[in-house]
């Protein structure tokens, strides 16, 4: 009865252990940008085509988690990408507080950032200083402007 017990909790973990990254693409329809999160530790990289000098097939180009990117207190995560077509940042989120942070390449810099977590408050007012037009209206991305390496 204990072998039995042993190998039905083996077997009920073993899903959520190969679980343990979610894909999400950028949101940008001219950007072949994919970002990877540890569902656990919240870490964001993220991974896209470039073109090689003098031809052939390319190369697979990756950003490491830079500042805010790293991993976070564990818990829940994941990322969901807006429907602005011209944003190449994602949401990383954190299902269990609800906190939400913004994700983007830094190319300069050559890795992932995120902006602090934040949580709205009982009142509506969020903890994170807005940036652009009011709320639910269209304007420019937040996000810097994206250019490839090579």
């Amino acid at each position: 009865m204990r072998t039995l017990l042993t190998i039905l909790a083996a077997l009920h973990a073993a899903p959520a252990l190969a679980a343990s990254f979610e894909f999400v693409p950028a949101p940008q329809i001219d950007l072949n940008r994919v970002y990877r999160i540890d569902k656990i530790t919240g870490e964001v990289t993220s991974c896209q085509y470039g073109l090689r000098e003098g031809g052939g097939i390319g190369q697979t180009l990756c950003f490491g988690a830079g500042e805010g990117a790293t991993a976070q207190t564990p818990s829940e995560y994941g990322l969901v990408a807006s429907r602005h077509t011209r944003e190449a940042g994602v949401f990383r989120v954190n299902y269990r507080t609800g906190e939400m942070s913004i994700c983007y390449v830094q190319v300069k810099e050559e890795v992932v950032v995120c902006t602090q977590q934040a949580n709205p408050t009982a009142g509506g007012t969020g903890e994170a200083p807005t940036t652009g037009p009011a709320p639910g209206r269209a304007g420019p991305s937040a996000t810097p402007p994206q250019g490839g390496r090579p």
